[in-house]
């Protein structure tokens, strides 16, 4: 009886651990952060470096982390940047500096 008893836990047990990896995963989606109601110079600052490509990016926000999304407005127009290096700052500590990359928009 302690068998069947000690399997049922163990079948438990792997189902809940199943669910808590599935659970992580799906928290560590990609985010998109939007700045296209900011002001490039004031609330970030943007330095191309191959057209429009790649770029480096400097701005203040807690939660962007490598593989997220940027939205950025040039001109007229929104284009989609995905984060590819980021450092944060040690003060202030929501301030930091990413590598993007241009991605083609949904």
């Amino acid at each position: 009886m302690s068998f069947s008893r000690t399997g049922i836990n163990l079948g438990t047990f792997f189902l809940s651990l199943r669910d808590l990896v599935l659970d992580k995963l799906k928290l560590q989606k990609n985010k998109t952060h939007d700045f296209t109601q900011c002001v490039s110079g004031s609330d970030y600052v943007f330095e191309v470096a191959e057209n429009f490509t790649t770029a480096y990016m400097t701005a203040r926000g807690k939660g962007v982390k490598l593989n997220d999304y940027i939205i950025l407005q040039i001109g007229s127009e929104s284009h989609r940047y995905q984060v590819d290096k980021i450092d944060y700052y040690s003060n202030p500590p929501d301030m930091w500096m990413a590598l993007i990359k241009k991605v083609a928009n949904d």
